[in-house]
């Protein structure tokens, strides 16, 4: 058989058919521009599968034992129903993404997650914080609304994890925000929206249509609201301690959960929780009460220097009632500042919410300080209004600035009188009582007359020591030094820290505790004259003294971290206070005519009361009584 073999011809044959195939290859090859249409055309075909796989698949997020599922319409139902039941729709639908709806009023611009359907991000247009950034009461997940349920398939949802359908629509000048949680196209949780031009509060209800079948009404439903409170203050310890947990229940009682690391109460018949924080509030308020709440606050500020973007943790757990077996709870959301004018105009005891004070302190604020300042600071600046208020009150009170130190006057000019008893009954204490009661009560005189006026001037103090912190018309308002009226400050900047005083100093505070010094020199040197030494009796003097050193000294350490402002009405108060008491000492006050009136008195018959008559005869009695016991 001959050996077939790959002779020259053939491989002369195969390499001229490959030549041949590549030039056509060469001659056939797309240009540029066909290449770049190829590809356009290819990114278009990609997308629109893209889109068809979208309409046809689901990505749903909801705890954290939840893995992502994407199905085709034949298996994606049943595989979301293994993790969310009658809900599973609702994340089939194009909404079913992590995207925000935003809508904006007049003072609020709002951002509503489709995830859990609630405000994701709340920023109050008209402030901004003392860093010039705007003010956002809810940002980054500082904030969570979640209601927990149980279904009639034994399931336990949160709302938090589910994906909510937005609708936006006008009712008149109002924006209506619908967020619907649905089980199908009619029926379905709503958290419904109703926003209002200009206005912080809105209307806000939660109902359910068509969910009696779905809901287990034997478990409870509770609503959970917390917030992380932003820091928004140059000073946050002073912010701090005006931020704070109120609430109002049982027909109109107000309360609050205190400053302390972490606290806690439950209380019943709750109308509404509000998340104070010193100059800006949120507040949750219903139509009809809440049966019970829970509520939780937590001190964030463990350290001034590293804690500096939080202050408080705020927790209120609410339940929510099935009515026929849907939900339908009327409520209202307040965002907004801490304003008592704001607060007061809705006529709900949101006023409350500030610290003004309890009993006559808060009425003074309300009816006095309230409403004079107002009408002062609508012509004149605020620094200007505030020295205007102090010496008005000083003014009212100076009638009572007058007693005081008439009272001390009598009493320096008893002085002697009464050393004269005590030496001549120095070892009979009752009869040196009895006689130093007589002297006083016929030359109309009495030691606790000069402590009344003082007396009746705290409430006045300590309402407006609750009046500066609480006035929201002081926020960033400037004056002299002072860039802001309603903190603190600073003509230094110190290199450290000094406990109770702070890294800074400040000039109103000293002012203000150079003012008292000079004013406690007066009014305990008048009292040092006018305190008779009596045996047995502590130096008086002393402890004055003390005082006259210790009280500026505190003044000192304690206002400067406070509003500048309180520390300028200080400074302005004690400054027209020595003036008068310098005016009624050398002009108005006579110690002689004094001193003659008193003996002119002492001559008269001093008609007693019953009570005198009875303090006088048990006395006489006492004494009668030892000295039987004397005799024996």
């Amino acid at each position: 058989m001959e050996e077939k073999k790959l002779d020259i011809n053939s491989i002369i044959g195969f390499a001229l058919i490959f030549g041949i195939l590549m030039y056509m290859l060469w001659q056939n090859q797309p240009t540029p521009e066909q290449v770049a249409d190829q590809e356009k055309a290819k990114q278009e075909q990609v997308a629109k599968d893209e889109k068809a796989k979208m309409q046809n698949n689901a990505v749903v997020t909801t705890s954290e034992d939840f893995s992502v599922i994407t199905a085709t319409d034949s298996t994606k139902l049943e595989a979301l129903k293994s993790k969310l039941g009658a809900f599973a729709y609702s994340s089939t639908l194009p909404s079913a993404t992590d995207t925000e709806t935003l809508v904006e009023n007049d003072v609020l611009s709002l951002k509503f997650s489709n995830k859990g359907g609630y405000l994701s991000e709340i920023r109050l247009k008209n402030f901004v914080n003392f860093d010039s950034i705007p003010v956002y009461l809810i940002k980054d997940n500082n904030s969570a609304f979640n209601i927990n349920f149980g279904t009639t398939d034994s399931r336990i949802l949160n709302t938090q994890d589910l994906y909510f359908q937005p609708t936006i629509t006008k009712n008149g000048d109002n924006t209506v925000v619908s967020m619907k949680l649905k089980v199908s196209e009619t029926k379905f949780l709503e958290y419904r929206y109703d926003i209002k031009n200009d206005d912080y509060m809105m209307d806000f209800t939660i109902r359910s249509q068509g969910l009696s079948d779905v809901i287990n009404s034997s478990q409870a439903i509770d609503l959970d609201w917390k917030v992380k409170t932003y820091r928004h203050a140059k000073s946050v310890s002073y912010e701090n301690r005006y931020t704070e947990l109120v609430f109002e229940y049982e027909n109109g009682k107000d309360d609050y959960l205190g400053q302390s690391e972490l606290s806690d109460d439950t209380a019943n018949e709750v109308t509404y929780v509000a998340f104070k924080q010193h100059f800006f509030t949120s507040i949750l308020l219903s139509d009809s009460p809440f049966k019970k709440a829970n509520l939780k606050s937590e001190n964030l500020i463990k350290d001034e220097e590293i804690d500096t973007v939080f202050t408080k943790s705020f927790e209120a757990k609410l339940p929510l009632e099935l009515i026929s077996g849907e939900i339908n709870k009327k409520m209202n959301w307040y965002f907004g500042p801490s304003d008592y004018k704001i607060l007061n105009a809705y006529d709900r005891n949101l006023d409350e919410v500030l610290p003004l004070g309890w009993g006559i302190f808060g009425w003074i604020n309300r009816y006095v300080f309230i409403p004079t300042f107002g009408f002062l600071s609508g012509f004149l600046p605020y620094g200007f209004a505030i020295i205007v208020m102090t010496i008005l009150v000083r003014i009212v009170m100076s009638p009572v600035t007058y007693k005081s130190y008439v009272s001390q006057a009598k009493m320096k000019v008893l002085k002697p009188e009464i050393a004269e008893i005590n030496e001549k009954y120095k070892d009979n204490a009752m009869k040196r009582q009895q006689e130093t009661m007589a002297l006083y009560s016929k030359a109309g005189a009495s030691p606790m007359a000069g402590c009344l006026p003082a007396l009746v001037q705290l409430p006045v103090f300590y309402a407006l020591f609750q009046f500066f912190p609480s006035a929201f018309d002081l926020r960033q308002k400037s004056f002299l030094w002072a860039e802001d009226l309603s903190s603190y400050d600073t003509i230094a900047k110190l290199p450290f820290n000094i406990p109770f005083y702070g890294d800074h100093v400040s000039l109103f505070p000293i002012l203000a505790s150079v003012a008292i010094f000079f004013y406690m020199q007066m009014t305990t040197g008048q009292q040092m004259a006018a305190q008779p030494t009596q045996e047995g009796m502590p130096d008086m003097s002393k402890m004055m003294k003390y005082m006259m050193y210790f009280s500026p000294l505190m003044m000192l350490f304690f206002f400067n971290n406070y509003a500048s402002g309180l520390s300028l009405y200080y400074f302005v108060s004690n400054l027209i206070t020595i003036g008068i008491m310098l005016v009624i000492k050398h002009f108005i006050i006579d110690e002689d005519k004094i001193h003659a009136k008193i003996q002119e008195n002492k001559k008269k018959p001093k008609k007693e009361n019953r009570f005198q008559k009875k303090m006088k005869e048990m006395m006489e009695q006492a004494e009668k009584q030892k000295q039987a016991q004397n005799r024996k």
